[in-house]
């Protein structure tokens, strides 16, 4: 069973400045790691977030040979801001942008754009911390938009859990367009992320997803947007909107 939301019925009153802006950021630096060739390595290996070397807070990677090295930033918890522009594929790209874009213009109208791109770097950075706790001495490279786009998502639980998302649904055989209340689509999608994460505690999962960072940052979203916004959640349940 699968649900690929496609987009959501639920109208902003402005445009949504930096949800396009992030867009188009995450978009150019891809296809500056396709420029740069070898599937960008040496920027994700300067710029992606290990969680040895934050957790040492010392760059432990050199340049990958025969390719051009791209310096890691200087302290190295910089890593923590810029992986989040990095992908490691296409789909990758694709499907965090499309959930950006669902979810993330709605978010921008009720918060306005300065604490949108607070509330989504912030989201972003407790991703990481819970990645890195989850495997403090990992070598491996994270990097992507998804920790902090998960933010984005508790956000819109908190404040939209009946906006109705278009979405494809793959049951079995079976394969339609359905109309479902948000916090379904939402809620399966983080036990997904919570089963996930368990097995891969085990050592029975992993495939490069960082499972931890998104549920650490659909938590942080959650709980910052309540922070945030608490004496407007009831209102806009209510509104309807």
């Amino acid at each position: 069973m699968l649900f690929l939301p496609l987009k959501d019925l639920n109208p902003t009153r402005r445009t949504p400045v930096v949800t396009r802006t992030l867009i188009v950021m995450n978009i150019l630096v891809f296809l500056y790691q396709l420029w740069q060739g070898h599937g960008g390595a040496n920027l994700v290996a300067s710029l992606g977030a290990t969680p040895l070397e934050i957790t040492r807070m010392t760059d432990l990677t050199g340049p990958v040979a025969g390719v051009m090295h791209v310096p890691g930033p200087d302290p190295i918890f910089l890593t923590l801001l810029s992986s989040m522009f990095l992908h490691g594929g296409f789909l990758h790209l694709a499907f965090n942008m499309l959930y950006l874009w669902i979810f993330g213009n709605n978010i921008e109208d009720v918060l306005g754009p300065l604490r949108f791109i607070l509330f989504y770097l912030a989201a972003g950075l407790m991703a990481h911390a819970m990645h890195i706790a989850s495997d403090p001495n990992s070598i491996i490279p994270t990097i992507g938009a998804s920790g902090a786009i998960s933010g984005v998502m508790g956000a819109y639980l908190v404040l939209f859990p009946q906006a109705r998302i278009m979405t494809l649904a793959w049951i079995f055989i079976f394969i339609q367009f359905i109309y479902v209340p948000a916090f379904v689509i939402i809620i399966y999608w983080f036990v997904l992320q919570l089963i996930s994460g368990m097995i891969s505690l085990g050592g029975q999962l992993g495939g490069g997803v960082a499972w931890f960072a998104h549920i650490g940052g659909f938590l942080a979203g959650v709980f910052m947007i309540l922070l945030m916004e608490g004496g407007r959640v009831y209102w806009l349940r209510r509104g309807g909107r």
